[in-house]
């Protein structure tokens, strides 16, 4: 079920008071036009209307799809120190209360970004894992090793039998495509599963670049 709250809101820029729907869990199969909000990058958006100044609430949203076997929790955070707070407080209150009991089977994702949450919806919506998607990420932006660092890699479509990266250079802002073949995908997914890695979650997760990373140098993360 699909959770919101009311709040009255001041916007930062002109101080204007708002009243904004705030949604706190979505769940995706009882509600596919939320889904589809956060997929435009409008969900928790506030939007002045007397100024017309957005911004993305801080409240975080716990996203659920069944159908997919995948929860998400996004919350938004400020820096790195702060979301590895974030991170061990939800993963002790699940431990304690046993949430996730019920949910064994299921890809359970942490992330603090909000292009990330919509990514990882998009990921498993073209039946395929985040784990063999961010070690491809990484691999696209490893050919160009010289300008890697101020470069960022996305997840963009499946198409056909490609999948398609859109690679952003932070420096000029330019955007570029890569494709890998499916194949490719089929053949690193096994062979992560040969090296320990599992496809479901026994805990929250940060699958991202740094996770990524550790796969790359060989570290069995036993997940």
């Amino acid at each position: 079920m699909s959770i919101n709250s009311k709040q009255q809101v001041k916007c930062p820029k002109c101080s204007e008071l708002s009243d904004v729907t705030v949604w706190q869990s979505v769940t995706a199969h009882d509600s596919p036009d939320l889904k589809e909000d956060i997929l435009k990058g409008n969900l928790n958006v506030f939007r002045c209307p007397s100024c017309g100044n957005a911004a993305l609430m801080p409240d975080p949203i716990l996203y659920t799809d069944s159908d997919k076997k995948l929860m998400i929790t996004f919350a938004p955070c400020s820096s790195d120190a702060e979301r590895a707070v974030a991170f061990e407080s939800i993963k002790k209150t699940s431990k304690q209360s046993g949430e996730l009991d019920g949910f064994a089977d299921f890809n359970l994702r942490f992330i603090s970004s909000y292009n990330e949450f919509m990514e990882k919806i998009l990921i498993f919506d073209n039946g395929l894992h985040d784990k063999v998607i961010e070690l491809l990420k990484l691999l696209v932006l490893m050919q160009d090793s010289e300008n890697m660092a101020h470069r960022v890699c996305m997840f963009g479509k499946k198409d056909g039998d490609e999948l398609e990266f859109l690679v952003q250079d932070k420096r000029d802002g330019k955007l570029y495509t890569s494709r890998i073949p499916m194949q490719s995908y089929d053949t690193v997914k096994e062979q992560l599963r040969q090296s320990g890695v599992k496809y479901k979650s026994f805990d929250w997760e940060i699958v991202d670049s740094d996770y990524a990373a550790k796969l790359l140098r060989g570290v069995n993360n036993n997940l």
